[in-house]
């Protein structure tokens, strides 16, 4: 056996690898079937929208699954600028958590992942304003690139390229796919891609109609159609069972779907390319005929599939050596169509090879958490697993090559059902400092467009692995080459094995506690910045940068920790001096450490459906020194889908108590000044229907509830407030928006603190969401805004007295706007607490 060995492990680093930190799969006898029949296809299609969870799970889990072809999904976005169900993360977080949801879906329903750099600012109501924001020609460059890297044969979008498609990403999305249809095809469209990759003509682009867009009795003739409610016997799932399971993992979403069965017919309309009468895939060869000389594979492959015993998947390990030899002949030299098949082929029948020998490969490392430069033992874990008998193959393992070195293991005769453990040293590359930044967030982007300066790298769902382990073996005397994540792997007590991906750290991390640190007076505050270990004796110093007219206690700090992952805090006391302006600015911890600086911390996100992600935010925190007055002093709190105000408040001095459900009681409510719900209270917690009572008594006794923004669907009971007010999708995204005061004297806008139009600059994203479209004549209007071009929305606040108390709607962006330390919103809502005190 020959092998250029070298050349293998270049073009492993190459290939992609799109799941990390999960336990090694194991396929079932159907699932081999399954694979055994997708051998044979060679067909693509690429379904192409806006968001996660904008995809339709089930014409993916038929495609890929049915139809048996190479299917993918282009989001334009990570999903960055919504909401969160499950937790507080927000922005960037929320983004990660949101790419780690569509790679889960992706993972049941059979599909692959792809984005864009375009990055989810927000709401947006027209196309026009969204490519204000987005650098269309980048956008545009990449789903082009991937098209390219693809081959899809159709192209399929969610949106209509018009306002039916009720947010300007939506509409944005399906332009974008119409010019991109043509340019993928054009070599003078983003030439400096044809480095890597050929221009490509998909056959058709088509627009998947839906629910939002069909009427019941709708005269459907005019369209093509497909039936995706069908059952897999092999899966033992239809595929409305299998999208149901897939698009549930959208926790972050709150998006968990019920199965479904029995006929689903989709419908598609033409956009661009070639006219079909009836089949989307009318006029597309998916057979081995559409490469030279792959009819002889296509029989190969047909005699493995006319003879699999699904009791002895092993069987077939002798054909499906057959099979790669074939493709070995007919590797193409050039960026063809061939090579694209012939490629994606090869990897199918490696997979195919590891099912059906039962191969299990697992490599691990004792922690989960190493330095650029440091040795890392590592343990590799080896297990063939198919039947033995006479005709089954020999299996030899012939060397391993890990982080760039090659680990000679000649001629190891591996028996079936014996585990070789392997014990291994590697060393990562001292230059992988940010290796495990998810990489779009590497280097400072804009607020509509990520920076990816590495064309290989655009389009990746999630980073390549910290590193990994190439291990060679010899099947029949023919080499196969198998490419394994180094994880970490631990035993939790309660849900078995984990798996983690091993992160490179920095050799100290800094994280600022808190988010943003307001002064309303010129006391000092505390804060706490918590050094972190990446190795075991760090030692250096630690100081704040702050802007002029500000100082800190103490001015550095010498710091010695001795073990890996120790960590220590120090408290620094801050406080404005008489130079500092009023305003927002921001302060910087850095950890100096052998003369290098450090100033990032460390993140680490941690859901039950998801890998462990991990991430190094910059180590900066928002000053703000404004002039703010208030009163009253308790506040309780009831959180609803996961926000930051409490922390808020308690920055401008305010007692906050987090309340819990069996907390709304009449004499435990009486000692708050002002009770406030979070986030989709009304949404996330099913008890308000009964509690909803509590509440009110508390605000004729005296109180002020202050309910942030609900959705207006799956409200919890019909009513939340104490007369009728209907919630909408209406909001104002363009967050400057003019704001204009309907009640100039209110107390709202004058005590204690004198509300200004200068109150409503420098807001982040938006202005606000979900305000109610109407109201009972109870309720008063405070301010009007709206987005350009529209009607004055004049409910970002309803306030109605109830009893001796105040009630008090608001869809206005509290939960954004403090975190991010926006002046204005901290006096808006000092104000709204203060009511009547």
């Amino acid at each position: 056996m020959r092998l250029n060995f070298f050349r293998a492990a270049l073009l492993a680093l190459l290939l992609p690898i799109n799941v990390l930190a999960q336990t090694p799969k194991s396929y079932s006898a159907a699932d081999i079937a399954l694979g055994l029949r997708k051998l044979n296809i060679l067909g693509s299609v690429l379904y192409i929208a806006a968001h996660p969870d904008d995809e339709n799970t089930r014409l993916i889990a038929y495609m890929a699954n049915g139809k048996l072809l190479e299917t993918g999904y282009l989001s334009c976005t990570r999903g960055d600028g919504g909401q969160n169900l499950i937790g507080p993360e927000l922005r960037e977080q929320l983004g990660v958590i949101r790419t780690q949801e569509l790679l889960a879906a992706r993972r049941i329903d059979g599909g692959r992942q792809f984005f864009t750099r375009a990055n989810d600012f927000g709401f947006s109501k027209t196309a026009e304003e969204t490519f204000t924001i987005w650098d269309k020609e980048q956008v545009l460059s990449d789903m082009v690139w991937v098209i390219r890297q693809r081959r899809p044969d159709v192209l399929i979008t969610r949106f209509p390229p018009d306002s039916r498609a009720g947010h300007g990403h939506h509409t944005a999305s399906a332009m974008l796919a119409i010019e991109a249809f043509d340019a993928a095809g054009d070599p003078k469209r983003f030439p400096e891609q044809l480095k890597y990759v050929q221009a490509w003509q998909p056959k058709r682009l088509l627009w998947n109609t839906g629910s939002f867009f069909v009427k019941p009795g709708d005269d459907m003739s005019g369209y093509l159609s497909l039936d995706a409610g069908a059952y897999n016997a092999l899966l033992g799932q239809s595929y409305g069972e299998i999208a149901a399971r897939s698009r549930s993992q959208h926790k972050s979403q709150g998006f968990g779907a019920a199965a479904t069965r029995g006929e689903a017919l989709e419908y598609f309309q033409p956009l661009k390319g070639e006219k079909a009468a009836k089949d989307p895939f009318e006029g597309v060869d998916m057979s081995w005929n559409r490469v030279k000389g792959g009819a002889a594979v296509g029989k190969l492959i047909d005699e493995v599939i006319k003879k699999y015993d699904p009791a002895n998947p092993a069987a077939s390990v002798t054909g499906l050596l057959k099979v790669q030899k074939a493709l070995d002949s007919l590797t193409p030299k050039s960026l063809s169509e061939d090579e694209f098949w012939v490629q994606q082929k090869k990897e199918q029948v490696k997979m195919l090879l590891r099912a059906s020998l039962g191969l299990y490969l697992e490599a691990t490392a004792n922690s989960s958490t190493v330095v650029a430069g440091d040795k890392v033992p590592i343990s590799i874990e080896i297990t063939p697993r198919f039947q033995a008998s006479r005709e089954n193959p020999a299996v030899e393992l012939l060397r391993i090559a890990y982080a760039g070195k090659d680990s000679a293991v000649k001629d190891m005769r591996l028996t079936s059902g014996r585990q070789l453990l392997l014990r291994k040293q590697l060393v990562l590359p001292s230059a992988a400092v940010l290796a495990s930044q998810p990489y779009w967030l590497r280097t400072q982007g804009t607020v509509g467009m990520y920076s990816v300066e590495d064309q290989l790298g655009r389009g990746k769902p999630e980073n390549d692995p910290a590193s990994e382990v190439k291990l060679t073996f010899g099947i029949d005397g023919q080499v196969v080459e198998y490419t394994v994540p180094v994880q970490y792997k631990n035993t939790d007590p309660v849900e078995g094995e984990k798996y983690r991906p091993l992160t490179i750290v920095p050799p100290v991390a800094v994280n600022i506690g808190g988010r943003a640190y307001v002064f309303a007076d010129n006391q000092p505050k505390t804060v706490p910045v918590t050094l972190r270990a990446g190795k075991a004796g760090v030692k250096g110093t630690l100081a704040l940068t702050l802007p002029t007219g500000w100082k800190a206690e103490p001015a550095s700090f010498s710091f010695d920790l001795a073990a890996k992952d120790a960590e220590q805090t120090v408290q620094f006391r801050v406080q404005p001096g008489a130079g500092a302006a009023e305003g927002k600015t921001e302060l910087r911890a850095v950890a100096t450490v052998e003369g290098q600086a450090y100033s990032r911390g460390y993140q680490a996100i941690q859901y039950n459906h998801i890998p462990t992600q991990t991430l190094f935010p910059e180590a900066v925190a928002p000053l703000v020194k404004l002039d703010l007055k208030r009163k009253g002093q308790e506040i309780g709190y009831l959180m609803g889908a996961g926000d930051e105000v409490p922390d808020a408040l308690r920055q401008i001095g305010y007692n906050v108590t987090l309340l819990k459900e069996p907390d709304l009681t009449a004499d435990n409510l009486r000692r708050f000044d002002a009770v406030l719900l979070g986030i989709r209270a009304y949404n996330t917690l099913d008890r308000l229907r009964f509690l909803q009572p509590v509440l009110l008594e508390y605000v004729q006794q005296g109180g002020n509830l202050i309910v942030q923004y609900t959705v207006n669907s799956r409200v919890v009971l019909p009513e939340i407030g104490p007369y009728p007010l209907k919630l909408s999708y209406d909001r104002v995204t363009v967050e400057n928006a003019e704001v204009r005061f309907l009640q100039p004297k209110n107390p709202l806008l004058n005590t204690p603190n004198k509300i200004t139009s200068r109150d409503f600059q420098g807001w982040v994203q938006e202005q606000g969401l979900y305000y109610p479209s109407s109201w009972d004549a109870h309720y008063q209007t405070i301010i009007s805004s709206n987005d350009p071009g529209e009607k004055p929305k004049d409910s970002a606040i309803l306030v109605t007295a109830y009893g001796k108390g105040h009630y008090m709607y608001t869809g206005l962006a509290f939960f954004r706007e403090l975190p991010a330390g926006v002046p204005g919103a901290y006096r808006l809502l000092t104000n709204m607490i203060s009511l009547g005190k």
